[in-house]
């Protein structure tokens, strides 16, 4: 519920600070004192348009804040938590400058207005004129049906039902029309795999393959140069062995001659070693043409394939296994398909079910509404308004969000007219006294803590007035009420009174607004009831009628 509100050079209002309580609360006072500046500096706090010329004059910004206890509401903590906003209150402040420059916050932190006003949607609901009338608007008027009724749990389940339906439709529509060209492309893969298991090429093939047909291309050059090699080496070795036999002949012991020896014999073992391994390659090489033909055919296939699918040669090993993967992933598109299709038999077949007891109930609980409606309107000096809960079969069967009919408040306030649309058939203060109506029905499943209703009494007067203020009492007793009125008898029935005041000076025009005691309470109800002349009798009957709101 709204706890507290704080405005500050808001319109001519300088400063005001005000504590709420829960119940019925009633502002009243004189005409053009400025009762309604409250609601609107509110109606910024939940994201309506900021207009400059609001700052009071010579004041360089507007700021006001409204805090609210979300203690017994745990949509709006939900909300703020899922906005990472949570806290144990929740306040919206609003800052207006001279210049034009709007700023708004939730909790501290800076927000959006769309959030404001998706956030003040659950906070309160502001019956008037004002672009807050929640009951002009459709989805409104089937949660409201709803939750009089006890389908909400119901109508949450149809709506997961149908977004579920919704969503695993076109998810087999999407897999129905690319089926053929699934097919298509399988057929392509499974010749192109079939293809490629037939080659069956190694990851490291190809370079042993290219190594292999260079070794066989240049077999009768490496012959030639190997032998000439080997027959080099030979006449070296038998040249080291001859150097070897003059050096012992002729060099003195000592430690040159030794050392010349020493590298003599290492020589000779170098070239030994050398021609060992010219022989061991040798033997290893021979001429064949049949394994060379071999060879350069298998390296054709190769290089075939992958100009046909347009890769490297040495990536065809990696095209085969993606190639293959794709395959087996289209391969079991028919089975997923079968598995989409019965699924979404199934969410249709529950969704049926659940919508059709859904509308069977949102059926029952029309006619209650309309009865109990009709009957407060009356009340309300509106009998010939005719209230109507319309429930309109959808043109498409397939599963909608919202049920399988449409839900919307119609109203015919002449005998004989048609039943219409609230905002198009209505007026200002029709809308109000019907909004009261169907708010004090509806008041047992509520989701709203605080309403406010501004000049709800606007055109009823005596015994109606009255009974504005007694149902607006009542609702009070299970949700916030603020109303805005200028009638006695509305005004008499609130739990809390606050009077709005206005004063002037040479310079400035200043707005108040103050809570009354209950002496205060009598003397104002005593204004309201004679106007400016206060007499003993208007204030008799001022009392009288606080009592009997008390009692």
């Amino acid at each position: 519920m709204l706890s507290h509100i704080s405005i500050r050079n808001y319109t001519i209002v300088s400063e005001l600070d005000m504590d709420f309580h829960t119940g019925m609360t009633v502002v009243t006072g004189e005409t053009g004192a400025g009762k309604s500046i409250m609601l609107d500096a509110l109606g910024l706090c939940l994201g309506d348009r900021a207009d400059p010329k609001t700052v009071r004059n010579g004041c360089e910004r507007a700021e006001i804040s409204a805090m609210f206890d979300i203690t017994e509401l745990p949509a709006v903590q939900r909300w703020l938590k899922a906005h990472d906003l949570d806290s144990e209150d929740c306040i919206l402040r609003r800052v207006v400058t001279a210049e034009g420059r709007s700023r708004a916050y939730i909790n501290g932190s800076p927000s959006t207005l769309a959030d404001c006003a998706e956030l003040g949607e659950l906070l309160i609901d502001i019956h008037s004129q004002h672009a807050h009338q929640s009951l002009l608007r459709r989805e409104v008027q089937r949660g409201l049906l709803d939750e009089f009724g006890g389908l909400a749990t119901l109508a949450r389940k149809v709506e997961d039902l149908a977004s579920n339906w919704l969503r695993s439709q076109r998810e087999l529509t999407l897999l129905t029309e690319a089926r053929d060209e699934h097919s298509a492309r399988a057929q392509l893969l499974a010749y192109q795999v079939e293809e490629l298991d037939a080659l069956q090429m190694g990851d490291a093939e190809l370079e042993e393959l290219e190594a292999e047909q260079r070794q066989l291309e240049n077999a009768e050059q490496i012959l030639s140069s190997c032998h000439d090699s080997l027959d080099l080496c030979e006449s070296q070795e038998e040249g080291l062995r001859r150097s070897l036999q003059l050096m012992n002949a002729t060099l003195h012991p000592g430690k040159r001659g030794d050392d010349i020896r020493e590298l003599l014999d290492s020589a000779a073992i170098q070239v030994s070693e050398a021609r060992a391994e010219i022989q061991h390659h040798l033997d290893s090489i021979e001429l064949d043409p049949q394994r060379l033909d071999d060879v350069q055919r298998r390296l054709e296939a190769i290089y075939d394939v992958a100009r046909k699918h347009r890769v490297n040669p040495e990536s065809v090993p990696t095209l085969h296994a993606k190639l293959r993967e794709e395959l087996d992933s289209l391969s079991g598109g028919d089975i997923k398909l079968e598995e989409l299709a019965a699924q979404v038999e199934t969410l249709r077949k529950d969704y049926d079910t659940n919508a059709a007891t859904l509308s069977s109930g949102r059926a029952k609980a029309a006619r209650k509404l309309e009865k109990q409606c009709g009957a407060r309107l009356a009340e309300l000096a509106m009998a010939q308004c005719k209230f109507q809960a319309s429930l309109a079969r959808r043109d498409s069967t397939d599963p909608h969000p919202h049920g399988a009919e449409e839900v919307e408040f119609l109203v015919s306030t002449n005998p004989g007219s048609a039943p219409g649309p609230l905002g198009r058939i209505a007026s200002g203060g029709e809308l109000s006294r019907i909004s009261l109506a169907v708010q004090v029905v509806t008041a047992s499943a509520r989701t709203i803590p605080s309403m406010v209703f501004d000049e709800v009494d606007v055109g009823v007067g005596g015994a109606v007035a009255e009974v504005v203020g007694t149902l607006l009492r009542d609702l009070g007793k299970k949700a916030q009420v603020l109303c805005v009125t200028h009638l006695p008898q509305v005004a008499s029935q609130g739990h809390q009174h606050l009077q709005v005041s206005k004063s002037s000076s040479k310079d400035s025009v200043t707005t108040q607004l103050r809570a009354l005691t209950e002496e205060e309470r009598i003397a104002e109800l005593a204004r309201m009831l004679g106007g400016r002349k206060v007499t003993d009798q208007s204030l008799a009957h001022a009392k009288e009628m606080l009592e009997n709101a008390a009692s």
